[in-house]
């Protein structure tokens, strides 16, 4: 059974598809796999050409769980010698 992850209506997870990874609207493609085609160069519309039932706000919101990620703790480097 899909379940949406919280906030984000178009990502679905199930736990049986694609190792629970989210992934677009119940299809076995994960933002991870979208966001791998955009960082290797390609356009929306290259992509689309390729995985047509990909819409845009597919996009925009796998752009913001990206960003919501993003947000989290992270580390910084010292300048300093230990």
């Amino acid at each position: 059974m899909a379940t949406t992850v919280p906030g984000f209506d178009r990502l679905t997870v199930e736990s049986d598809k694609l190792g629970g990874q989210p992934c677009i609207r119940g299809y076995r493609f994960s933002a991870q796999q979208l966001l791998e085609l955009l960082a290797a160069g390609k356009t929306f519309e290259e992509i689309r050409a390729a995985f047509d039932f990909l819409e845009i706000e597919d996009l925009y919101q796998v752009l913001s769980y990206a960003a919501s990620l993003a947000d989290r703790d992270f580390y910084l480097p010292s300048t300093q010698p230990a």
